[in-house]
């Protein structure tokens, strides 16, 4: 179930928070869990400004996902978990394991800024630079924040459309081992083991997840030549993470987390002309490492932290075809590398006012068969973040990248709020602008050559100009919350992939626009209801015509009810409307796809202290329905398990 409008955190601040922020928890109330009941208290948010910030004082459009929500509704995958977040389009290709994008506010799938732990999670090696959510689980996730809109004034290149910050699970307390199963349709069975603990000098977290499903019918049947099987999509996933944390002394602290993930994919592909699917199946395979040390210095009790950090990522691609008689050929690797350096430091200047500052160096590097090629960017960045008074807030922020190739680029965003006294209204707004260079393979690679597909490095950076401005009510005690924000981006230099479709190209000028609303209820302790509506206007201006993949429709509707003691059951209906898409293999490059409403429903009961059994339907109607177009989204399913803490 989506967080209410002001969602707040559980337990102590999450470990990120700190990482990011380096203050006390003092200064910032945060909600405490006792049974099924929640204590409001201050809510929290920390992607829009950097640092722990009162919701009420943030602009920014935000949508948190807590573990508890993760857990109830039972999403075993990042895309499963960021389907019914307004303002965002999942397009995944083929069910478990197939390459998810995600479009923000209608802009390109690779202007969403992924971060894992404040680690860079973008794939160098990929032709656009952007993050496959498919091949992330969410066992170890803590907290996932959507912050939408242009945010390369504090986050630099990839943020025209918003950042994907993700938190993973910090160790506390005594020590405590978790482990769950489950099994179901599709031949899945998942398996998720999990040891954590803390104390006030030393904290530490593992967790291991495995994913398997065996045969998850994904082509349709009317694609396929008679007399020719259809081929399931198979998929095994294995992630392995870690963090640690221990405070050397009084004033310094050091902090690492670690994940590597491990994957398999086996689905079908197309061939001939016109193109149909294969009778033998492609097999894709990756494996990721995501790491990061940091060091905390402290040595004014918060009044001025500094923070030096070191991240290292590498995503490792190897993709293989068949042959006519089924045997799969040389393999097609890819290899993406970041480095990244950086120190930053929170000063408060006084009370109400705390400056944000920061460098950062990176490097990313793309290695294939047939190109190796690399480039460097150098950042500067300062935030100032100002309580006027109780009612008043605002955020501004400025940066400069310094790209070894495109030269210097200055963005910034502006933010401010108001609570109207009385109504207790808060209005919001913000503008900022954003930036993003060609990637490396969009400028060199000949990934293609067989289909005449080309690199151009003649290709430009795509700039962003953006605003929002909307309002949240809350009514009846907050018992009933409404609110809406009108949205709209001008993006120039757009890259895209040109009309012949045999290499990259600038277009003008795009332009997307549209608004978010949500209406959130609370009829008892024990049951809330909560709908968001987006609608989306994507459009090339210079072409006047629509986006790919930019439904102007999307509507969700979320329950939770707690009918007895121990038991919770949840349901959500996800409405996702027509748009403009390409067939499956785009000899057909635009056209009219149908919308479509997929329910789930999920339940679980704790049976004892130490077990909770559940388990969960998805897609309850059997929707069929295709998301791209060619690939069939997973029909009626049902999963069932246990989860044992000790």
């Amino acid at each position: 179930m989506l967080p209410f409008p002001q969602t707040a955190l559980r337990g102590p601040l999450p470990f990120a928070c700190l990482l990011l922020a380096g203050t006390s928890l003092n200064p910032l109330a945060v909600r405490a869990q006792a049974g099924p009941e929640t204590i409001r208290l201050d809510e929290v948010v920390v992607s829009a400004t950097g640092t722990p910030t009162p919701a009420r004082e943030v602009a920014s459009s935000v949508t948190v996902i807590t573990a508890d929500q993760i857990q109830r509704e039972q999403r075993r995958t990042l895309p499963q978990a960021l389907a019914a977040v307004p303002g965002l389009n999942i397009v995944q290709i083929g069910g478990p394991g197939g390459q998810t994008s995600v479009f923000m506010r209608g802009t390109n799938s690779n202007h969403v800024k992924v971060l894992i732990d404040g680690i860079d999670a973008n794939d160098p090696s990929t032709p656009n630079r952007s993050f496959d959510f498919g091949s992330m689980l969410t066992n170890d996730i803590e907290r996932i924040e959507v912050l939408r809109g242009p945010q390369s004034g504090l986050y630099g290149a990839d943020a025209l459309g918003g950042v994907i910050s993700i938190t993973t699970k910090r160790g506390e307390g005594p020590p405590k081992l978790t482990a769950s199963a489950e099994a179901g349709s599709y031949g899945t069975f998942n398996q998720a083991f999990g040891l954590s603990g803390g104390d006030d000098r030393f904290n530490y977290a593992f967790s291991i997840a495995h994913l398997k499903s065996d045969s998850t019918p994904v082509t349709p049947p009317n694609l396929v030549p008679p007399g020719r099987r259809i081929n399931p999509n198979s998929y095994d996933n294995w992630n392995y993470s870690a963090r640690l944390g221990f405070k050397l002394t009084d004033t310094l602290s050091l902090n690492w987390v670690g994940r590597y993930s491990d994957g398999y994919l086996l689905s079908t592909g197309d061939s001939g002309f016109p193109s149909v699917p294969n009778a033998y199946r492609s097999s894709q395979s990756y494996k990721q490492a995501f790491t990061r040390g940091e060091l905390v210095f402290d040595p004014f009790d918060g009044r001025f932290v500094n923070r030096f950090g070191i991240a290292y990522t590498n995503q490792d691609r190897s993709n293989r075809s068949p042959n006519a008689a089924g045997i799969l050929g040389l393999p097609t690797d890819n290899l993406g590398e970041r480095t990244k350096y950086d120190w930053r430091g929170d000063l408060k200047l006084m009370e109400g006012q705390m400056l944000v500052m920061g460098l950062q160096y990176e490097n990313e590097r793309l290695e294939s068969r047939s190109l190796t090629a690399s480039n460097g960017n150098t950042g500067a960045f300062v935030e100032l973040q100002s309580n006027w008074s109780e009612r008043f807030f605002t955020v501004a922020n400025i940066r400069r990248d310094e790209d070894e190739t495109f030269g210097g680029h200055t963005t910034y965003r502006l933010a401010p709020t108001f609570i109207v006294p009385g109504t207790e209204t808060k209005l919001k707004a913000s503008y900022g602008t954003g930036f993003k260079a060609p990637t490396l393979s969009q400028r060199f690679s000949d990934s293609r050559p067989a289909f005449n597909f080309y690199g151009n490095p003649n290709l430009k950076p795509e700039e962003s100009r953006g605003y929002d401005i909307g309002f949240e009510q809350p009514l009846l005690d907050n018992k009933l919350q409404i609110g809406a924000t009108w949205f709209h981006n001008d993006i120039d230099n757009l890259i895209l992939t040109n009309a012949a479709r045999t290499s990259y190209t600038n277009i003008g000028r795009a332009q997307t626009k549209g608004v978010e609303s949500f209406v959130a209820l609370e009829l008892s302790p024990q049951f809330k209801i909560r709908a968001d509506y987006t609608f989306t206007l994507a459009k090339d201006e210079t072409a006047n015509q629509e986006l790919l993949r930019r439904p102007r429709h999307k509507a969700s509707l979320t329950a939770n009810w707690i009918p007895i003691e121990n038991l919770n059951l949840s349901a959500t209906l996800i409405y996702v409307g027509d748009r403009v898409d390409g067939n499956r293999d785009f000899s057909i490059s635009r056209m009219r796809a149908p919308g479509a409403a997929i329910v789930n429903i999920a339940a679980e009961y704790k049976a004892s202290e130490k077990l909770t059994v559940f388990g969960r339907v998805d897609n309850l109607f059997d929707k069929r329905y295709e998301n791209p177009v060619g690939f069939l989204v997973p029909g009626l399913s049902a999963f069932g398990g246990l989860r044992v803490s000790l």
